[in-house]
C-alpha cells in the first residue's frame, strides 16, 4: 500500500520540476542559436507580481513581490517530477 502523500510534497515536488525544468530551458535557450526552436525553449508567461507592492504603515515598510516564468521545458519537468513522485 502506497504511504499517502501531504500536500506540502507535492507542491514541493511540482515546484522543484517547474525549478529545475525552467533553469534547463534556459541553459539550452543560451547554447543554442537565435531561431524558434530557442524562442520555444525559452519563451512563456511570467506569472505573478510583475512590479513589487509596497505596503507603507508610516514606521515599517513591506515590500512583497513574487513572479514565476514558466516554459515549455519547466512544463516537461513537472511532469518528470509527478510521474518520480508517483514511483516513490
Amino acid at each position: 500500500m502506497p504511504a499517502p502523500r501531504g500536500v506540502g510534497l507535492i507542491l514541493l515536488v511540482v515546484v522543484s520540476g517547474l525549478v529545475v525544468g525552467s533553469l534547463l530551458g534556459e541553459l539550452l535557450g543560451a547554447l543554442l542559436r537565435e531561431g524558434w526552436v530557442q524562442d520555444v525553449l525559452t519563451r512563456g508567461p511570467t506569472i505573478g507580481l510583475t512590479t513589487p507592492a509596497t505596503l507603507d504603515l508610516r514606521f515599517v515598510s513591506l515590500t512583497l513581490g513574487f513572479s514565476l516564468k514558466v516554459n515549455l521545458v519547466g512544463l516537461i519537468g513537472v511532469v518528470i517530477a509527478a510521474l518520480a513522485l508517483r514511483r516513490l
